[in-house]
């Protein structure tokens, strides 16, 4: 466990901790990921005594003019060191109220601190100063669920989820960064507290779902979000895609595992959040754009459209940024079907253009979406698929050295033609614009800007 402390930050801390008379710990995710051999840079020192005074002493003896940030409400202290983030408390314990996931706080040993953690794998402290410096303090077999896979909560999960309800996305969450199983007492504990979640703000309800989809594998933690039926009550809208309705013996896929399958097939390519959550959104209007045709069969007509609409509104619910990350989204969810319709013909020049110039520099990324909305149990037919997907990558990649059409803008404005035809501002002047734009699109005219106003 020393090899876990030798960094030159925590030798100071070592030592303000024996100047102070104080026994100091390095306490939760840092230790755990180090016996997982994860990257961590993230460090939470308890102490017995006070945090604050062992931050400040602490960063006066690093130098190099670091600063600390106090939390005096909540008895915190925070400083950055290099590329470490490293946060100081003291010692407490804790105690709730059934209205509040803020705990009432008292001075307590490193026992009691280690009972108010969320989970045993998060309860591990090594021992940072005195002659049993280096030493592991696991009193809830921390270790032994590490090795097995299974989060587990310190004390009965009961108390654990009701006291502190984020607890439960946190217990997901962990589930599915790490691929760990929650222990099967824990996971009741979770269904049977899930209307707790509600008073948890939404903004740390997201942060979690964020980290979630950030996972290697989403759709372990967003099944357990289900079979909990957390995401009934946090983001209702997903779980209305699931199961399957049959008319004259016709059913249509079941939109919850398919999206779910998306989810992870796109997170095999990207790492961006926002990618990531237009594959979770590109099929939200299915159930609300779901109707049966006979002679056809199920229809989802214009869920694209209807979807990319919903889009501002899951965002606010959510408290996720209204600004161009949700635009971004929006665009793809709209566009998503239009690179596998066409897949699924003749690809034509006009309509790679329209698609770069439309999708614009998100081509790329739309692209990456709809390759991974290919999903089906048929193998002959996805690798049919795939292979027409191949040629519209290649139309994509053609049309744009040819005619550079992505973030393309028309060249004719307003201006040009009023002068051109002598007409004066009003509705007809967007009218011939669009018409010149959607001419030049189609490959009718030139995009010189001569030839567009006089053809």
């Amino acid at each position: 466990m020393k090899d876990f402390i030798s960094q030159d930050f925590f030798k100071v801390i070592s030592n303000v901790c024996d100047e102070l008379g104080v026994d100091g710990y390095v306490i939760g995710g840092y230790v755990r990921d180090c016996l997982l051999q994860r990257h961590c840079k993230d460090i939470d020192v308890v102490v017995t005594g006070s945090g604050i005074e062992v931050a400040t002493l602490t960063a006066k003896k690093l130098g190099h003019g670091i600063h600390v940030t106090v939390f005096k409400n909540i008895g915190t202290a925070m400083l950055v060191y290099d590329d470490w983030n490293i946060e100081f408390v003291g010692a407490r314990k804790e105690s709730y109220r059934s209205d509040s996931r803020k705990p009432i706080v008292e001075e307590g040993s490193l026992e009691d601190d280690q009972k108010r953690r969320d989970f045993t794998i998060n309860a591990l402290a090594i021992k940072l100063n005195g002659s049993d410096a280096g030493t592991l303090s696991d009193p809830f077999n921390g270790v032994v669920d590490l090795n097995a896979g299974i989060i587990r909560t310190p004390l009965e999960p009961a108390i654990t989820y009701s006291d502190d309800p984020l607890r439960m996305m946190r217990a997901i969450r962990f589930a599915s960064q790490l691929n760990f199983k929650i222990e099967p007492n824990s996971l009741s504990a979770i269904t049977e507290n899930r209307e707790r979640i509600k008073i948890v703000s939404k903004e740390r309800i997201t942060d979690e779902l964020n980290k979630i989809l950030m996972s290697p594998v989403p759709s372990v933690g967003f099944k357990l979000l289900f079979d909990t039926r957390l995401l009934h009550i946090i983001f209702p809208q997903m779980t209305a895609l699931y199961g399957v309705e049959y008319v004259s013996g016709k059913g249509h896929k079941d939109n919850f595992y398919h999206t779910l399958q998306v989810i992870d097939n796109i997170s095999k390519n990207t790492d961006n959040l926002w990618l990531r959550w237009a594959a979770l959104l590109h099929d939200i209007a299915k159930p609300a754009t779901k109707r049966f045709e006979e002679g056809t069969g199920w229809t989802f007509h214009g869920h694209e459209d209807k979807g990319a609409r919903m889009v501002p509104g899951i965002f606010n619910q959510l408290k996720l940024p209204l600004n161009e990350k949700m635009k971004y989204v929006q665009k793809l969810v709209l566009l998503h079907l239009r690179p596998i319709v066409l897949s699924q013909s003749i690809v034509t020049d006009s309509a790679v253009r329209r698609l770069l110039f439309e999708a614009g520099e998100d081509v790329d990324d739309l692209m990456t979406l709809c390759q991974a909305d290919i999903t089906s149990k048929n193998e002959v037919k996805v690798k049919k698929y795939l292979s027409n997907f191949e040629l519209v990558k290649q139309k994509l990649v053609e049309v744009e050295e040819k005619d550079k059409m992505r973030n393309w803008q028309p060249p004719v404005t307003g201006e040009m033609i009023m002068e051109a035809f002598n007409l004066k501002p009003g509705p007809e002047i967007g009218i011939i614009k669009n018409a010149i734009r959607e001419a030049i699109i189609e490959g009718d005219i030139s995009s010189d800007p001569d030839e567009a106003c006089f053809t």
